[in-house]
C-alpha cells in the first residue's frame, strides 16, 4: 500500500472510531408520557381484551413492564408533583388535587390535613435538572400544579409549554376546547380555554400528539426531554364518533368500560404510535428513553378495574396501582418486573439511565429502577401513602397506607380502624386480616407512623 493511501486509511479509521464513540456517548433523549386516569387493566399488555392498544403493547415489548407499579396518590396533582420532584406528596405537603375545596364542615367528621395549592418554585424539578445538563425541555398537555402568573411549566424548568395550565380537565375535548368550572366553596364559575389553536372538529389528543411530533422534529439534533401529559382519559368522556360506534357494537356483557372511554384510550394509543414513528423517522429510537405511566387508577364511571378493588380516589389497589412501562434501547426488551415502583422513582431512574449524576438531596423518596431494568432482583422496600382528605369517588375515605412485601395496611383516619391484606393471594383486597394477624398489623402501623413523622405528613384534626 502506498504511504499516502495508508495515511488516508488510518485517518478514515480514526474518524470512524471517533464518530462511533460520539454516537455512544451522546446524551440520551427522554420522553415521559403521562396519561390521566388510565386504569391498571386498561391496556392489552395488562390483560385487557376490550381496549385496543397495539402501540402501547409494542412499547412494552421494547422495554420493561412493571406489574407492581403505583401512583404516588389516588388523585392527580400529588402524583404529578411526585413525578417531577422525586419526593412523596406528604413530604411536599401537596396531598390533594388542586384546587380541591370539597371538604364540608357539616358533612365530614374531621378537618382535613393542610396542603399547598401549587408546586413550590423552590423545588428542583426533573426539567430543571436536565436543562442544567444541556437538555431542551418541552411540556405538552395537562399540568395541574399551579397557574399563571407564577406556577406554570415555564416557571419549573420547561422551555416550551403547550396547554399546561392550572385546570385538571380540558372542559371539552373538541375545538374550541372551552370549559366552565365552579369555583370551590362558591356559586361562581370560571371559564377557561385549554388551547387557542385548531379548527372546528379538531380533537385535543390529536393536536397534542401533533405538537409532540413537531417538538421531536424541531429538537432532533439536540438532547431533549419531552413530557407529553395527556388530558385524556379524564372526564368529560368525549371521543371520535366513528371510534365510539365500534365499541358500542360490542355486546354490553363483553365491555370493560364505557365505549366513549374505550375510544379515548384508543386515541391515546394512536398518540403513542405517532411519537414512536417520529422517533423512527429521525433515527432517534436507539437513543431515546421512554417512560409511560398513569397518575392514578381508573375512574369508576368509565372503566372496570377488576381484579383490583375500587377506583380512582381510593387507596385500595384500583385507585393507586397503575401501568408503568420503561424503555431504554440499550437494555433487554420484552421484560416484566415485579419490583415495587412508584411515581417518585421516575426522576432518579431517568438520571441513572441517562448516565447523569444522582440528586439525592432532591430525590429523597424515589429510587432508581434501573437495576430492575437490567435484570437485578427487586430491592426490598416499603411504599407509603398519606391522604388526609375527602373526595366524592366511591370507596374513598381519608387514610394512610403502607405496602411492605406482600402486605398492605390501610389506616382509616376517621375511625382509627385498620385493614390488612396479603396481596400475593388476595389482590382484590377481599379479606381483612387485621384481627387475625395483630403482630403484622402492629408492626406495619408502627412503620407507617414512623414514615409519617419522617416526612412531616400533616395530620387530620378534630373539628
Amino acid at each position: 500500500m502506498k504511504p499516502l493511501n495508508k495515511l488516508l486509511l488510518i485517518i478514515a479509521c480514526l474518524c470512524s472510531a471517533s464518530a462511533t464513540h460520539a454516537a455512544k456517548s451522546s446524551p440520551k433523549n427522554i420522553i415521559l408520557i403521562l396519561i390521566d386516569d388510565l386504569g391498571w387493566m386498561d391496556l392489552g399488555c395488562q390483560g385487557s381484551d376490550y381496549y385496543q392498544t397495539p402501540n402501547i403493547d409494542k412499547l412494552a415489548e421494547q422495554g420493561t413492564r412493571f406489574t407492581q407499579a403505583y401512583a404516588a396518590c389516588n388523585v392527580c396533582s400529588p402524583t404529578r408533583a411526585a413525578i417531577l420532584t422525586g419526593k412523596s406528596p406528604a413530604r411536599l405537603l401537596l396531598t390533594q388535587w388542586l384546587p380541591a375545596g370539597r371538604w364540608d364542615i357539616n358533612k365530614n367528621a374531621k378537618r382535613e390535613g393542610r396542603f399547598i395549592r401549587e408546586l413550590p418554585l423552590e423545588e428542583v424539578t426533573l426539567a430543571e435538572i436536565l436543562r442544567g445538563h444541556g437538555y431542551e425541555t418541552g411540556f405538552i398537555g395537562k399540568w395541574h400544579l399551579g397557574g399563571a402568573p407564577f406556577y406554570l411549566p415555564e416557571h419549573q424548568g420547561f422551555g416550551y409549554n403547550l396547554a399546561g395550565a392550572d385546570h385538571g380537565a380540558p372542559g371539552h375535548y373538541f375545538h374550541p376546547f372551552k370549559g366552565r368550572w365552579q369555583i370551590p366553596t362558591t356559586k361562581r364559575f370560571a371559564e377557561k380555554q385549554t388551547l387557542t389553536i385548531g379548527k372546528e372538529g379538531d380533537y385535543l389528543p390529536d393536536l397534542l400528539s401533533q405538537a409532540a411530533v413537531d417538538y421531536i422534529e424541531a429538537k432532533a439534533d439536540k438532547p431533549f426531554f419531552l413530557m407529553l401529559s395527556h388530558y385524556a382519559v379524564h372526564t368529560p368522556l368525549q371521543a371520535k364518533p366513528k371510534m365510539v360506534n365500534r365499541y358500542e357494537a360490542i355486546p354490553k356483557n363483553r365491555r370493560q368500560g364505557n365505549p366513549k372511554y374505550a375510544a379515548m384510550v384508543e386515541s391515546v394509543d394512536q398518540s403513542v404510535g405517532r411519537v414512536m414513528k417520529a422517533l423512527q423517522k429521525r433515527n432517534l429510537t436507539d437513543n431515546t428513553i421512554i417512560v409511560f405511566t398513569s397518575d392514578n387508577g381508573g375512574f369508576a364511571k368509565a372503566t372496570k378495574n377488576t381484579p383490583l378493588r375500587a377506583n380512582k380516589g381510593s387507596n385500595y389497589e384500583g385507585g393507586i396501582r397503575v401501568p408503568m412501562i420503561i424503555v431504554d434501547p440499550s437494555l433487554p426488551k420484552g421484560q416484566t418486573s415485579d419490583a415495587l415502583a412508584i411515581s417518585h422513582d421516575v426522576p432518579p431512574t431517568l438520571l441513572d439511565l441517562a448516565g447523569l449524576p444522582p440528586e439525592p438531596r432532591q430525590h429523597l423518596d424515589g429510587i432508581s429502577l434501573a437495576p430492575a431494568l437490567r435484570g437485578a432482583s427487586p430491592k426490598k422496600r416499603s411504599l407509603h401513602w398519606h391522604y388526609p382528605h375527602y373526595n366524592r369517588h366511591p370507596s374513598s375515605f381519608p387514610s394512610g397506607v403502607i405496602r411492605s412485601g406482600d402486605w398492605k395496611l390501610i389506616e382509616n383516619y376517621e375511625t382509627g380502624e385498620h385493614e390488612l391484606y396479603n396481596l400475593s393471594n388476595d389482590l382484590g383486597e377481599s379479606t381483612n386480616l387485621a384481627s387475625d394477624r395483630p403482630e403484622i398489623t402492629a408492626r406495619l402501623e408502627k412503620s407507617l407512623n414512623a414514615w409519617k413523622s419522617k416526612v412531616g405528613a400533616d395530620p387530620m384534626k378534630e373539628k
